[in-house]
């Protein structure tokens, strides 16, 4: 839907491949993860690898519908296979949105029931949804009323005192009822009275065998593990388990050894794994037409910070990004003038 993308594509590393509605695989996937997998954010993944499915920050189902609905809704034609991830408790609402997702051509919608903010919280938004399941049930059966794109969730192991292992299963088990058939699980419960969001993603204790025992206890779901996962090696060990593994902050925070390699190792896609350095360049074109559109140029490059993470010359990448990029007049030049810092040895 190239009307919806006034971006010019990158210069592509490899040919995209066709992204159908029935060939979604969430076998490897970038998890939702809010100011951070921005559409400027995508299009750089995307540079990566053609397979992983890259998610949308969350979006409230009032700002599509009260809102700037374009503004949430635009994204890069070269982002596919990508994802909505829609916030919401109204099943009218959310089947509203749904509709409007895969009219503007998104991949998958998936229903947030795991963030534990306070202002998500008193809206009936995110991981609180952990303690009314015939609610989400509801939600995404009307979600799915009407649409073609397949509609899944991703929620906690539970909530508060909401913790326990019977807990989740009963959770899993009434959700299921919608027909949604993919779940996606942060392994660790949310603590909604006392602790911060960011403090939600370190404290409470992991505890992969749980999602585990639901793949064994539910064969015919789609399983999708998250949290703490950081290597490629993880992965392996998860995917004896699962039928998926979606990445968070270490796919922002060092992006290269994770998704250059993917493609290879989960796809079957053995096309030559761009360096760096050439990430990096093709990004320019697309960089140059969203600098012409009026995007200040360290909004779209602080998504590449971590790009030549423990490489020679990768701190002082970054520094310069950093001091320069929000400078008045700061362009493609200043971008350069970056790289250069970055010995091209070994990229």
């Amino acid at each position: 839907m190239s009307s919806n993308h006034p971006a010019a594509a990158p210069a592509p590393l490899h040919q995209k491949p066709e992204v159908t509605q029935d060939t979604v695989c969430r076998r490897f996937s970038v998890a939702p993860m809010m100011d951070w997998t921005t559409s400027d954010c995508r299009v750089f993944h995307r540079l990566m690898s053609r397979h992983t499915l890259l998610y949308t920050e969350m979006v409230t189902t009032g700002a599509l519908i009260h809102g700037d609905a374009a503004r949430h809704l635009q994204y890069h034609d070269s982002e596919h296979p990508v994802a909505l991830q829609l916030g919401g408790s109204d099943p009218k609402e959310l089947a509203r949105c749904t509709r409007m997702a895969e009219e503007w051509g998104y991949d998958e919608v998936n229903l947030n029931v795991g963030c534990p903010s306070d202002r998500v919280q008193n809206n009936m938004i995110g991981a609180c949804l952990m303690a009314h399941p015939q609610r989400v049930a509801d939600c995404l059966a009307e979600m799915q009323a009407g649409v073609r794109i397949p509609v899944t969730v991703k929620h906690r192991l539970g909530i508060d005192d909401l913790d326990s292992f019977e807990h989740l299963h009963q959770f899993i088990e009434i959700v299921r009822t919608s027909g949604c058939r993919s779940f996606t699980i942060h392994a660790r419960k949310a603590i909604l009275d006392g602790l911060s969001p960011k403090e939600n993603r370190d404290i409470p204790p992991l505890m992969y065998d749980r999602v585990y025992r639901i793949k064994e206890l539910f064969p015919d779901l789609e399983v999708i593990i998250n949290g703490g996962i950081k290597t490629l090696e993880e992965c392996d060990t998860h995917l004896q388990h699962v039928d998926g593994v979606m990445i968070g902050r270490e796919a922002y925070q060092n992006p290269w050894p994770l998704l250059s390699q993917v493609d290879s190792r989960y796809f079957g896609d053995s096309h030559a794994i761009p360096s760096r350095m050439e990430v990096a360049l093709a990004f320019i074109p697309y960089l140059e037409k969203r600098l012409a559109e009026g995007a200040p140029l360290y909004a779209i490059t602080k998504h590449l910070l971590g790009l030549f993470h423990g490489q020679r010359g990768g701190k002082q990448f970054r520094r310069y990004l950093s001091e320069n990029g929000h400078k008045r007049g700061a362009a493609e030049d200043t971008f350069r003038a970056a790289l250069a810092c970055v010995s091209q040895q070994d990229h």
